[in-house]
């Protein structure tokens, strides 16, 4: 969610290869997550609990280690982070999984990147690469061809839903390059914060509400996503962001979709049929194809 300090060079110590497969198997299980916690907490309320709680606990770590307030632009560009990454992002995830697959959530919402390099050449009127192209057209033809199976053809507003969070999560990573936000983890404890509060009020005037008390399993997944999901997971992500290359950091947008199929048909009896298989293969090639010339392009401006 921030622009952290790219680092020059790879390091596989401990803790890199310790927050590596954190990132992979967490961010990869929190599609299960979010489908569990849902059955006993409506969406938005669910979404908005879960950062609020983070981001309080987040702060008060930060606070406790003196790190500086956000201003009141950071605060307002924070709010708009908080929409577009949070209730966007995050939240019409949650809503989808009412009737999507995780796994194939998790495939939809793998194609941010391409998404965020459409937004960017469009924003910066940047000239593409030809692999950059190939892997946006390769990735559209997988979601197609993932959109093509007769399971989810009678599930359109849960496509529509994930594909906007996507474009939404993507287009406030574009925006946010140049503006004015807090770094570290208290700006993303603000931008968690003001999510979240947008989440609960949304659910709120959808007219969301706890008629009893959630059973175990579902508070137990809200936990996990709180603890695990929003604050482990990121901290990590943070730490790989500013201790390996940029490429190796980001690549979790290879391996979650694959754990979060594996965790849907293990744990959740979801059925994965060989097309939905064959877009994840297309996807995760395009998002391949993407990285690749970008890693080029940087070599290319280095000489």
């Amino acid at each position: 969610m921030n622009t952290i300090s790219k680092p020059a060079a790879s390091v596989f110590t401990f803790p890199v290869i310790a927050c590596l497969i954190g990132v992979y198997l967490i961010w990869g299980s929190t599609y299960l997550g979010i489908s569990w916690a849902i059955r006993g907490i409506p969406p938005f309320l669910m979404a908005g609990t879960r950062f609020v709680i983070a981001s309080m606990l987040i702060g008060t770590w930060c606070l406790y280690k003196k790190h500086p307030l956000p201003s009141k632009a950071q605060w307002k560009n924070a709010c708009i982070m908080g929409l577009l990454m949070m209730v966007g992002g995050n939240g019409l995830v949650t809503v989808a999984e009412q009737w999507m697959p995780t796994g194939v959530a998790a495939v939809m919402i793998a194609t941010v990147p391409l998404f965020a390099l459409v937004f960017s050449h469009l924003h910066h009127r940047q000239k593409a690469h030809p692999l950059e192209w190939a892997g946006i057209l390769t990735g559209f033809a997988g979601i197609v061809l993932l959109n093509s199976d007769h399971a989810l053809m009678a599930k359109p507003l849960g496509i529509l839903m994930l594909l906007a969070a996507a474009a939404s999560w993507a287009w406030g990573s574009v925006w946010s390059k140049n503006q004015d936000l807090l770094k570290g983890m208290m700006g993303s404890a603000a931008q968690m914060l003001a999510g979240g509060v947008m989440m609960l009020v949304l659910g709120l005037l959808r007219g969301e509400r706890l008629t009893s008390v959630p059973d175990q399993h579902a508070l137990l997944a809200l936990g996990y996503l709180v603890l695990f999901g929003s604050i482990l997971g990121y901290t990590s992500f943070v730490y790989l962001m500013n201790h390996v290359r940029p490429a190796l950091a980001t690549s979790y947008a290879y391996v979650n979709p694959v754990v979060a199929v594996s965790l849907g048909v293990l744990l959740n009896n979801e059925q994965v049929t060989l097309k939905i298989m064959l877009a994840m293969g297309v996807i995760l090639c395009s998002i391949f194809l993407v990285m690749l010339a970008q890693k080029r392009q940087q070599a290319t401006d280095t000489h």
